[in-house]
Parts: structure tokens; C-alpha cells; sequence
């Protein structure tokens, strides 16, 4: 089992943890990653263009000249695609971009990203996040003590508005809760700084 120190929010050690191999110490699957990541990003798209064939756009009852005669193609509609205000062929229409994804390959894919960042020396475990009021200024200061002022994925067990409101406005900075963690945010952010609580529920919950 690895073994990392625990931090105040002072950037001082208060204790060390030890994190289980089967979650934090497996080889990274860049397959399940990959597959994972795909998926997040294909079920965010909206899926809302929308184009108008030659039958949905307004005009072209009439039929531009006669049939034969003129010396110039026959048409039939002046909103055909190859006309100013024509329809168009094969355009984009509203469609759901979402799949499925097996359970344990996402499974496999959070252990996979979890385990990256302890081989880069990304994670970060604090006691806790106790803020005594909403204050961005203290958030900043804390990821300045705690090296982790590059952008972090701020992970606590249980809602914590003030540590919501306050690290907000920080750029490259995300606050999420153990059960709303994702492969895309793990590998997004330079560090994963996690509370203690927060630990001990993601090595119970992904066992």
C-alpha cells in the first residue's frame, strides 16, 4: 500500500494514510481512459443544429420557367440546394450524441486516473477544509501552502458551500464531491487535493 502524508491547510503534516493498491496502485488502462473520456465528451454535446431541407425552407412554389424552350436546364423549384436560399442537402438535425458505457470499464477507468495521479505525485490529502467564512483570498492561500496553486480538483466527502463559494472565482480550480468525480476531471486538473473523508468513502466505494 502507498503511504502519503496528511497535510493541514497550512502546508504542515498532521499524519500520513495509506492508499489501497487495488484503487491507487494499479497499472493506468489508457484504453478504458480513452473509451471513458469519449463517452463524458459525446454525452455533453447539445445536438441542437438543425439545417432546413429544400421541402422546409419558405418559396419555390413555382417552377422558375417552362419546361423546354429557354435553352436552360429544366428545374422544378428555386429552393433547390444549388440556389441563394435553397435548402440544403444532408445537413446537421437535432440528434442525441449520448451512449452507454459498461459499468466496469468506467469503474476500471476511475481507478486508472486515480492511480495516474498518484504515480505523477499529484495527490494531495488534507485533514479537512474548514473555512470560517466565504473568503476566495483563504482558498488561494491554501493551494499556495499546499503546492497545488497550478489548478486542482478540490474533492470533499459532504457539500461544503463555503469551500464552493469561495474557491469559485479560481481559475483552473473545481470543487466536486466524492460521487460526482469523473475520469475527464481527475486527468483535467494538475492536482486531485482530497479530504481525508473523502478518502476513506472513495476506498470504500470503489473496492
Amino acid at each position: 500500500m502507498a503511504k502519503l502524508d496528511i497535510y493541514n491547510l497550512s502546508g504542515a503534516v498532521t499524519g500520513s494514510i495509506e492508499l489501497k493498491d487495488e484503487i491507487f496502485g494499479i497499472e493506468p488502462n489508457a484504453n478504458a481512459i480513452a473509451v471513458v473520456i469519449r463517452n463524458q465528451l459525446a454525452n455533453r454535446r447539445q445536438g441542437t443544429s438543425c439545417t432546413k431541407t429544400r421541402s422546409e425552407v419558405r418559396g419555390g412554389g413555382k417552377r422558375p420557367w417552362r419546361q423546354k424552350g429557354t435553352g436552360r436546364a429544366r428545374h422544378g423549384s428555386t429552393r433547390s440546394a444549388q440556389y441563394v436560399g435553397g435548402g440544403i442537402i444532408f445537413g446537421p438535425k437535432p440528434r442525441d450524441y449520448s451512449y452507454t458505457v459498461p459499468k466496469k470499464i468506467k469503474r476500471l477507468a476511475i481507478k486508472s486516473a486515480l492511480s495516474s495521479k498518484l504515480l505523477d505525485k499529484k495527490i494531495i490529502v488534507v485533514d479537512d477544509i474548514n473555512l470560517d467564512e466565504i473568503k476566495t483570498a483563504n482558498v488561494v492561500k491554501a493551494l499556495k501552502a499546499l503546492n497545488a496553486d497550478k489548478g486542482a480538483l478540490i474533492v470533499t466527502e459532504e457539500k461544503n458551500e463555503k469551500v464552493i463559494l469561495s474557491a469559485r472565482n479560481i481559475p483552473d480550480v473545481k470543487t466536486s464531491l466524492v460521487n460526482t468525480i469523473n475520469v475527464f476531471d481527475i486527468l483535467k486538473y494538475d492536482s486531485f487535493l482530497v479530504t481525508k473523508a473523502a478518502v476513506e468513502k472513495i476506498q470504500e466505494v470503489y473496492v
